[in-house]
């Protein structure tokens, strides 16, 4: 969206090497900056803000909000939806774990389950129940869509880096190969749906 020379390394070990065990980070010129935010900030700055500059000082305030909203709440029911939920968990488990050797399959998927729902536990989205969790995933998607309405980005005619963000959740929602009830009610939104298939192919095709 920015005009910036980019090489995406996907690998199963890039978690392994992050700075702060979380994915993404980045390496620029010898920079390694970890966790979305940082990212956009240190791209913003590094590039003379390339993708927020024709933004308004209310409108940076509100892609600043809305995305700490969705890094703080759906992102959270994305992790539930994916590693909690049983009906997704087996396809889960095959990508993260299937190449491991026997008996390292059988073991380290339980582990690292139960550490993930430890953590979303302590973060408080598994204390409620699926449906509720689904209600929370509803409500965000039915905002995002009337956000949107029938404009080509969030904010207008320019995509800035609130359409980065939302669009990064989302695609994990409705452009991804699983199906589960939280892909479902993403999908349901007909408005989402268009936005997201329009930026990827827009974007990444």
């Amino acid at each position: 969206m920015a005009n910036i020379d980019y090489e995406s390394i996907s690998r199963l070990n890039n978690l392994s090497k992050a700075p702060k065990g979380k994915l993404p980070f980045i390496e620029n010129d010898g920079e390694i900056i970890a966790d979305s935010q940082f990212i956009i900030d240190y791209l913003e700055k590094k590039y003379n803000g390339r993708l927020d500059s024709h933004l308004s000082d209310e409108q940076k305030a509100l892609t600043y909000l809305i995305t700490k909203s969705l890094d703080e709440n759906l992102y959270f029911a994305l992790v539930y939806s994916r590693w909690q939920c049983d009906e997704t968990w087996p396809k889960v488990k095959n990508t993260f774990f299937g190449k491991f050797p026997f008996p390292l399959k059988l073991i380290i998927p339980f582990i690292a389950r139960r550490g993930v729902i430890r953590t979303l536990k302590g973060q408080g989205i598994s204390r409620h129940s699926k449906q509720e969790v689904e209600q929370i995933c509803l409500k965000t998607f039915q905002a995002l869509s009337s956000l949107i309405s029938n404009k080509p980005y969030i904010l207008g005619d320019q995509p800035c880096s609130l359409d980065a963000t939302v669009f990064a959740f989302l695609a994990e929602f409705i452009l991804v190969d699983l199906d589960n009830t939280f892909n479902d009610i993403a999908r349901s939104q007909s408005t989402l749906t268009n936005y997201c298939q329009r930026i990827y192919k827009t974007y990444y095709l």
